[in-house]
């Protein structure tokens, strides 16, 4: 059988509209904990002076107050939070004039009426300063038309590489599948036909990337009026240096270069990542997180943004011949200096800021990760 229960220490504070009691029992197990008829009663058990036992008490208070306590437990304590149904100082907590022996005043939270009436003034001096501050801020009239804006550029970035990434993965199982139906008896001859199937990816896909990427220059302008957090350096180099320049520079200048297997992976590469991006974002406009979501916007990138940058890396080495044969883009200096730019040199160059790049942004994007899913602090309950 249980022994008899006993009264733990209770340490108690006031405020004009708040009481605090704190119950001096660790690890607490199944408190029941009620107000009716003015009178709390208690009832849990824990660790207390007299060891692991069932503790219990009844506290009637000087006034009333409101039935519904609020308790919050840690591992040494149990701290409850009752409210005043009047705005007041009272002059003792109980009804009964003398303090019960197990009662007695929490001098960490102890304030003398004149102390909580400045507490309580600085508090409404504190609310009407931060109504003043918010009433001085101008209100953005086009603040609703701003986040429609937003929203339908992230919609339809999504939808566009939504039909990239569709159709190119119909077209690998369809194309690639036939190839190597073909040729079942050589492993070897059925993966080159299959990569051979890639031929003529940019002239299928190459239209809607081209709107896509064009498009994306509004992000550009975006950071630029301030319509996004996004820094504007960052999303120049991202943008024009970054795929426009694979793209419009590099395999749309360059006939040879549209038939390479390795467009096929850029291409798709680059889709993929904006699949879980722009969702993200326009969900963002409109305050919902999807939990999901947000885990695939920042872990999707850690396979997908090396890939996709050696796959370009991969595409300008391709090129270098091609530019260095036609002396496409190389730019020759008038005399006296009689000196020509070579292209090829200017990719060469490209290359080695490429893969600067590609660390610096990865340091960027891990941070982010940490900053969105890293571990948060656990409260104790």
């Amino acid at each position: 059988m249980a022994g008899p229960s006993l009264r733990p220490h209770v340490h108690w504070a006031q405020r004009h509209r708040e009481l605090f009691l704190r119950v001096d029992l660790s690890d607490v197990r199944n408190p029941d904990i009620t107000i009716t008829d003015n009178v709390l009663h208690f009832r849990a058990q824990g660790h207390g002076a007299k060891g692991d036992n069932i503790y219990e008490f009844e506290i009637e208070f000087l006034e009333p107050v409101e039935p519904k306590p609020v308790c919050r437990m840690t591992q040494r304590q149990l701290n409850i939070t009752v409210q005043k149904k009047e705005s007041n100082w009272w002059e003792r907590l109980t009804k009964q004039e003398k303090r019960p022996l197990f009662l007695a005043p929490d001098f960490d939270r102890w304030l003398d009426e004149s102390d909580a009436e400045m507490e309580l003034k600085e508090k409404e001096e504190e609310k009407i300063n931060k109504m003043k501050i918010e009433s001085r801020v101008p209100k953005d009239p086009f603040k609703h038309l701003k986040k429609g804006y937003l929203i339908m550029y992230n919609l339809v970035q999504f939808l566009g590489f939504s039909w990239i990434f569709v159709n190119m993965t119909v077209r690998l199982f369809i194309l690639g599948k036939g190839n190597m139906e073909i040729h079942l008896f050589s492993k070897m001859v059925g993966f080159l036909c299959l990569t051979d199937s890639f031929y003529d990816t940019f002239h299928t896909i190459s239209d809607m990337m081209y709107f896509c990427q064009t498009l994306a220059l509004m992000e550009i302008m975006n950071s630029l009026i301030g319509l996004v957090r996004s820094p504007l350096i960052p999303s120049v180099v991202q943008v024009v240096f970054g795929r426009n320049f694979v793209l419009f520079v590099i395999l749309g200048s360059l006939e040879e270069m549209q038939s390479k297997p390795v467009v096929f992976f850029i291409f798709y590469f680059w889709s993929i990542i904006e699949l879980f991006r722009y969702p993200y974002y326009m969900l963002s406009c409109i305050g919902i997180e999807w939990k999901p979501l947000t885990w695939l916007r920042y872990t999707a990138w850690i396979p997908l943004y090396p890939l996709g940058c050696l796959a370009e890396a991969v595409c300008i080495v391709q090129s270098i011949p091609i530019f260095s044969e036609t002396g496409k883009f190389s730019l020759g200096l008038p005399n006296p200096l009689n000196v020509t730019i070579q292209f090829p040199f200017v990719l060469q160059i490209y290359l080695i800021a490429l893969f600067l790049g590609v660390f610096v942004n990865f340091r960027h994007l891990y941070k982010q990760r940490k900053q969105h899913l890293g571990p948060k602090k656990r409260k104790m309950k």
